[in-house]
């Protein structure tokens, strides 16, 4: 196939899947959503969910954008729902997780413990788009996170870095960020292949005891490659390849953590293992 019709069924794909999710949630029982919700320090988990889920954006993202989609789809399930910003460098509005991505860790250990402290909880369990699902690994491995975490669901984590031309690909979706690139941006550097960040972090194995691992990667991811840089290894690791569950979901990087519902309904089977159902082509419409 011409590589201008692969571009062009991917958007109508990402537009389909968008459509289902305005569809869904506008047609939502409404008795079905809980009374409270997103960055609510009042929700308190319940027996079904007991955990609050922290979502953590990717890079050049934020608390909000990143999570228009899934965090109103756990809500309705009944989870207690919460996002961050990090990575912000002084006089760079809007765009996030662009500093050094140990002090987001840092900033990411401050928010957990917010989160468990008004909520009551034990521990969280943490999804996190791009960056947001490698960041949290430091969290866990350096910081005292593993501790206070259940389980880490990655959508398109960079896990072993990417090339600096597949973070350029991000650029198309964030107008006005290209001179960024140019800047000290260490949360880029760090994220490239081979870096002293992500060097520190595999040291040793991908993983530490007693927290369950989730990656979910879809075989177009432009940012992040080869995609399988992405997959964990170690005990309680699932890696999961969006094409083996629909092999029509043509979502690449950015869509797999903004609008798929098919991956959003595999985080939910990631998130309440105990419960999952199996995740198809039909999980648009979930």
């Amino acid at each position: 196939m011409l590589p201008w019709k692969k571009r062009l069924l991917r958007s109508f794909a990402a537009a389909l899947m968008l459509g289902a999710t305005l569809t869904v949630s506008a047609h939502a029982d409404a008795s079905s959503a809980p009374s409270r919700g997103w960055n609510d320090y009042t929700c308190k988990p319940s027996a079904a969910h007991p955990r609050p889920v922290v979502l953590v954006h990717g890079t050049f993202g934020n608390a909000v954008d990143n999570w228009l989609s899934l965090a109103p789809y756990l809500e309705k399930r009944g989870y207690c729902v919460y996002s961050l910003d990090y990575g912000q460098l002084p006089g760079v509005p809007f765009f996030y997780g662009l500093g050094p991505i140990d002090k987001s860790a840092e900033q990411l250990s401050t928010f957990v413990d917010k989160v468990l402290s008004s909520t009551g909880a034990a521990k969280a369990d943490v999804v996190g788009h791009s960056q947001g699902g490698m960041m949290p690994r430091y969290y866990l491995k350096f910081l005292g996170g593993a501790a206070k975490v259940n389980a880490l669901v990655g959508l398109a984590p960079d896990n072993h870095g990417t090339t600096l031309s597949g973070l350029t690909a991000l650029l198309p979706y964030f107008p006005g960020v290209k001179d960024l690139l140019t800047t000290a941006t260490p949360g880029l550097a760090d994220q490239i292949a081979g870096s002293a960040f992500l060097t520190k972090l595999n040291a040793g194995g991908d993983t530490v005891p007693g927290v369950r691992y989730t990656v979910i990667a879809t075989k177009y991811d432009e940012v992040v490659t080869p995609y399988r840089s992405q997959y964990l290894s170690g005990p309680d690791v699932r890696n999961v390849l969006l094409q083996d569950l629909c092999a029509v979901d043509l979502s690449e990087h950015v869509a797999i953590g903004i609008i798929d519902r098919i991956a959003f309904h595999e985080v939910a089977n990631a998130l309440d293992p105990a419960n999952a159902t199996p995740t198809t082509c039909a999980s648009v419409f979930s």
